[in-house]
């Protein structure tokens, strides 16, 4: 074997091996989503965060404890929590500001999609669709606009 082919077969290998490492450390995010059992929007949204190799554990169980426990307003409740280290999630959240959160760790408590907005992750993606992304920060939970979607 030349040495050009086993310096292009070690190169290779290590960008398996370096590619393969990656999505094993992105799966190893855990993403505990609380919902309601029959919730079909909730199921989507969990699918398309399993799909970006968050590791998801459904919770079909009292999901409004979570919400208040981690005391999300009532004016800014959606259909399901979701729970990542030491942020959360309120409802329709985009995947792409939940990974923009993940990685710039900034400092607020979580964030809250309100309601169930259509076209929304999980509400027909509709790529039109128009909503708003709050953050919520302890100690009093007061919602900030965060990001505007669409519109």
């Amino acid at each position: 074997m030349s040495l050009k082919r086993r310096a292009f077969m070690c190169l290779a290998a290590t960008g398996a091996i370096a590619a393969f490492t990656r999505r094993a450390s992105a799966s190893q995010v855990r993403m505990d989503i609380y919902k309601d059992p029959s919730c079909t929007c909730c199921e989507a949204w969990a699918r398309a965060m399993a799909d970006a190799d968050f590791n998801v554990v459904v919770r079909n169980e009292d999901f409004m404890a979570i919400k208040s426990k981690l005391g999300v307003p009532e004016k800014m409740q959606g259909c399901h929590t979701a729970v990542v280290g030491d942020y959360f999630f309120e409802g329709h959240v985009p995947l792409e500001v939940i990974e923009k959160v993940l990685n710039e760790k900034p400092q607020f408590a979580g964030l809250a999609v309100p309601g169930m907005p259509a076209g929304s992750l999980g509400m027909g993606d509709d790529p039109k669709a128009a909503y708003e992304v709050f953050s919520l920060n302890r100690p009093d939970m007061e919602p900030t606009l965060y990001m505007r979607i669409g519109g």
